[in-house]
């Protein structure tokens, strides 16, 4: 028996089949049912890990139609419109569905009718029942009010005045039963029938298209997941091909017929639609994952599908087979490290609306900017393209602090500095070009900077600044390095 608080009250949540035979119900307190029977065992309740077993369960029967949504904290529902020749027809769903998960060691039933409050009062007060078209009232008619999903406190108040089931709802002045009830009444009853429309929201989005492969021997190995990613991509590409389109982020989806699901997914940079490249994408992402896939008794099913599209033009090849553009062997190599290492792994630096050097510039993704977004030279001003080139490739951020010191020379003053517990001395020197700060910014060391681009005694150029000690009178002026020279 489980156990869950109510109002500080402890109440019996679920029970057994050897609970129910003693006559407990749930709802009824904690200690009621055990002073009827002291020797019961009482465990609580852990709703959390319920969530995440339904959660689980809905995965799995993403096997059966990718439309699958929670009902409450011990429900599902299917909409497997389309779906039901795939098995054999609507019996044969429905037995390989209770087969499967009876082996997986739950006790559950199913409904199927053709509107989701039917099936609901099918599955919870019949039992494995498929309620054909139009048969809808003939169902309902003989069950409580709780075969209409309605609150409680409704059905408390339909009791009061006689109505205790679903026909007798039928039967009522539609009126009076809205004044006195409420529209939830009549809404629940049209919506069993069909009157209504309903629509289930699927827990997961479906994807634009998506191909699998059933299985009769469950497979184990890496090599037979890659081989069937081969074999799936080329189904794909047809109908990528007839859409006129390419896969941004595809998911491959393996099923354990134990009922865990593992889902990898890649991304590319541009639309692909080759078999070989998705092929190559996605042994990057396998070989990075083998230790982490558990393949158990093994997957008896596997997907991929498309979960991002793009519009993609037919592209003519080079005479050794090639594509024309030399662009996409580097982006297919950036995507095959993306999807060894992770996003992150590849990045690439966009200039943005600041002229503090370690601000004006930012790394991200290289994914950041698709096919057909803005590109970066229209985001930034030209002028400040122009400055950008008399900057370093390499810039610190934050920057670092150097000690700068000056020694008296034969002619003139000579200056050293000391940075990453090494000296250079300078020869040459270029500067200095003040850059004022972003005086809209709440900042502790706002600052006017004096930058000066200075060379050392074997050629190697750095870029160094020093806080103008005019803005900070309390201090004297400190030295940092900003960047370094190629």
């Amino acid at each position: 028996m489980l156990s869950r608080r109510d109002s500080n009250t402890q109440r019996v949540a679920a029970l057994d089949a050897l609970a129910r035979a003693l006559k407990l119900k749930p709802g009824m307190g904690v200690g009621e049912a055990c002073a009827m029977h002291p020797n019961i065992e009482v465990v609580e309740a852990e709703p959390e890990a319920d969530r995440r077993l339904l959660e689980g369960l809905s995965d799995w029967c993403d096997r059966y139609t990718p439309l699958v949504a929670l009902d409450g904290t011990d429900g599902l529902f299917l909409d497997i419109t389309g779906c039901a020749h795939l098995f054999g027809g609507e019996r044969g769903m429905m037995d390989d569905l209770l087969s499967r998960f009876f082996h997986q060691g739950f006790e559950i039933r199913a409904g199927l009718a053709s509107t989701p409050g039917a099936a609901w009062a099918a599955a919870r007060f019949g039992g494995d029942l498929i309620v054909a078209p139009g048969e809808e009232e003939e169902l309902l008619a003989p069950l409580p009010l709780a075969a209409l999903r309605l609150p409680s406190e409704i059905r408390g108040g339909l009791e009061s005045v006689g109505l205790r089931t679903s026909g007798a709802i039928m039967s009522a002045p539609r009126a009076p039963l809205v004044r006195r009830f409420g529209k939830e009444v009549v809404l629940r009853l049209d919506q069993a029938l069909g009157r209504v429309q309903e629509a289930i929201s699927p827990r997961l989005p479906v994807p634009p298209l998506s191909t699998e492969r059933p299985l009769s021997e469950p497979i184990v190995r890496l090599d037979d997941i890659e081989a069937l990613v081969a074999l799936l991509s080329r189904q794909l590409k047809i109908d990528l091909e007839r859409r006129g389109e390419g896969a941004e982020r595809l998911q491959l989806s393996l099923f354990r017929v134990d009922g865990a699901v593992s889902r990898i997914t890649v991304g590319a940079s541009r639309p692909v639609r080759e078999p070989k490249l998705i092929q190559k994408l996605f042994h990057e992402r396998l070989t990075a994952l083998e230790m982490a896939i558990d393949a158990g008794y093994g997957f008896d099913l596997v997907r991929l599908s498309v979960l991002v599209v793009a519009s993609l033009d037919a592209a003519q090849p080079d005479f050794d087979g090639g594509l024309s553009d030399p662009a996409a062997d580097i982006a297919l190599f950036a995507d095959r490290v993306r999807a060894r290492l992770g996003d992150g792994a590849v990045r690439q630096p966009y200039l943005v609306e600041s002229h503090i050097p370690e601000r004006a510039v930012v790394s991200e993704p290289c994914t950041r900017f698709s096919k057909g977004s803005k590109p970066v030279e229209k985001i930034v001003p030209a002028s400040r393209q122009r400055v950008a080139k008399d900057r370093p490739i390499r810039l610190f951020s934050p920057p670092e602090w150097v000690e700068v010191t000056f020694e008296a020379a034969v002619g003139q003053p000579s200056m050293r500095f000391e940075w990453r517990r090494a000296s250079y001395r300078v020869v040459r020197s270029e500067g200095p070009e003040r850059i004022a700060p972003e005086w809209w910014r709440d900042q502790t060391d706002a600052a006017a900077r004096d930058y000066f681009r200075v060379e050392d005694e074997e050629g190697r150029r750095y870029w160094i600044y020093r806080q103008n000690s005019e803005d900070m009178p309390d201090t004297s002026p400190r030295w940092f390095m900003q960047g370094v020279f190629p």
